[in-house]
């Protein structure tokens, strides 16, 4: 008798966080911060000392995240979160285990500042 699970791994390798857990785990730190917009977006303000792996132009973002440490926790944002979402997801194929998704962007970090 076979036995299938019905929980996906994507639920343990993709995590979604909020300004606080950026401020307390990312700002300050080294670790992989990555900023999915576009070179204008990331131009005009980013979090931190963020890489900008541009989403948009999908060859070279392949090429870009293969730079990464894939043992090593992942920090993603883009403006608002749902670009940053789908990069969580090409990370989780490409077998990144340790994905944190800030699903407010960059909006939400300079809301209230």
């Amino acid at each position: 008798m076979n036995v299938v699970s019905c929980q996906s791994q994507q639920e343990t390798t993709i995590h979604k966080i909020d300004k606080e857990t950026v401020m307390a785990d990312v700002v300050g730190k080294e670790v992989q911060l990555v900023d999915v917009r576009t070179p204008g977006e990331y131009n005009s303000g980013h979090i931190d000392d963020a890489v900008n792996f541009d989403l948009s132009r999908q060859t070279t973002f392949m090429e870009q995240i293969n730079t990464l440490d894939k043992n090593l926790p992942v920090y993603l944002y883009c403006a608002v979160g749902s670009r940053s979402a789908y990069a969580a997801k090409i990370l989780e194929r490409e077998g990144f285990t340790k994905i944190f998704d800030y699903s407010g962007g960059y909006m939400d970090w300079v809301r209230n500042q």
